[in-house]
């Protein structure tokens, strides 16, 4: 029974010992030429947050100055700088890591040869052990027929029970190693996955700023002349919107109107303030403007906008018969951004499948202008929602 017993302790230990083996290794003193590369790369690190620092600086400064197409080409060109600087930073951590994960895997063979030394110098002294086992104190005591064999008989006991605790122990110290590399392995992989996926966005939105210089030089004709046009023209469609909004225009009654009937036709071609035939659609609860997309049920669409959001969440009807067009979404839309000519765009500019207007509620239909910025009326219609705060407007419209 006693033997069975102690069979059975060994062949736990050695299930152990086999459980402890594993594919990675402990952390590891770099050598001199990892620190030199990482001196390096801190350094290159310094210089690009330093670039991107001045250079945003310079952007705010260019921001505040974009009145002349040849401002406005020096603000992108800045952003576009900054965002090439940005995706050096990012390529940059990426070879880092890249270098990171293979020191790691070196590392990893290393623990594999040296917890395989570890396991078997402690198996073998656990199976000399076992084949001892009936060996005790008392016995060498028995067994010794004088001191000096007595006193090495006992520290050969002592030294054989020593190695085996610290063979342990340096076996327990190689797993422990082994987990915390392999957790920060894995989570360098999941960085550098993460740095990769960030490098394909900033690598889009470059293209984007780059397509967006190239628009504005189209839609300006590379002219200072058509710039200032353009600019003053959206000043002063921003201005007039601004006093329809607050009921600055002058409005006249028409009549009670249905949900879906025709209310109005979108201007073909050029309209007060305006360039292109399109509807300005504005949402107002009371006093305060509202995003429309808060009200507008989803639709087939195409974004003509620059990559403003088009995310409709409501369950109104459009106003035009889809597929919408959307070339100005709401808010902090690119335009906005991108000219900086006024601070937010308070509503949505679309076109449709046709030109045809239609109410989005049942109630009061009202026709109007506004007159005072650059001599001509921006046409529009206004409806007020029936028992309701709510009222919609629509711009650059003949009523109907």
């Amino acid at each position: 029974m006693k033997k069975a017993i102690s069979l059975f302790i060994l062949l736990l230990i050695v299930g152990i010992i086999t459980s402890l083996r594993s594919p990675y290794l402990s952390a590891q003193t770099p050598d001199a030429s990892n620190a030199e590369t990482t001196s390096t790369d801190d350094a290159q690190k310094s210089e690009l947050q330093n670039k991107i620092a001045e250079y945003e600086k310079k952007l705010t400064e260019v921001r505040a100055q974009k009145n002349t197409l040849a401002a406005q080409i020096d603000y992108m060109d800045t952003q576009m700088y900054i965002a090439q600087l940005r995706m050096d930073e990012t390529e940059q951590k990426i070879k880092n890591s890249e270098k990171e994960i293979n020191v790691l895997g070196v590392r990893i063979v290393s623990l594999d040869t040296s917890l395989d030394k570890l396991s078997k110098q402690l198996l073998e002294r656990i199976v000399a052990g076992y084949k001892n086992r009936d060996v005790t104190l008392v016995d060498i005591l028995l067994d010794s027929n004088n001191t000096s064999k007595l006193v090495n008989r006992l520290k050969y006991y002592d030294l054989a029970r020593s190695r085996n605790q610290k063979s342990l122990l340096q076996v327990q110290e190689a797993k422990s190693n082994f987990v915390e590399q392999k957790d920060l392995r894995e989570k360098k992989v999941e960085q550098l996955d993460e740095l990769q996926t960030i490098l394909q966005q900033q690598k889009v939105a470059l293209d984007q700023q780059k397509d967006q210089k190239q628009k504005i030089l189209a839609d300006t004709q590379n002219s200072e002349s058509v710039y200032q046009s353009l600019l003053q023209q959206a000043k002063a469609e921003y201005a007039a919107i601004q006093q329809i909004t607050s009921g600055g225009g002058t409005e006249t009654e028409m009549r009670s109107v249905a949900k879906g009937e025709t209310i109005a036709s979108v201007i073909p071609g050029k309209s007060c303030n305006s360039n292109g035939s399109h509807l300005h659609f504005i949402v107002k609860e009371g006093a305060s403007v509202v995003n429309p997309f808060s009200k507008l049920r989803p639709v087939d669409y195409v974004n003509d906008s620059n990559g403003d959001a088009f995310d409709p969440s409501g369950s109104w009807d459009w106003p035009l018969p889809p597929s919408i067009v959307m070339h100005q979404g709401y808010g902090n839309t690119w335009f906005v951004r991108t000219y900086g000519w006024y601070p937010a765009h308070n509503g949505i500019d679309i076109t449709g499948s046709s030109k045809s207007v239609s109410a989005v509620s049942d109630g009061i239909l009202f026709k109007g202008n506004y007159s005072g910025f650059n001599g001509c009326a921006l046409s529009y219609v206004r409806l007020q929602h029936k028992d309701s705060n709510i009222s919609t407007l629509y711009l650059h419209v003949y009523p109907q």
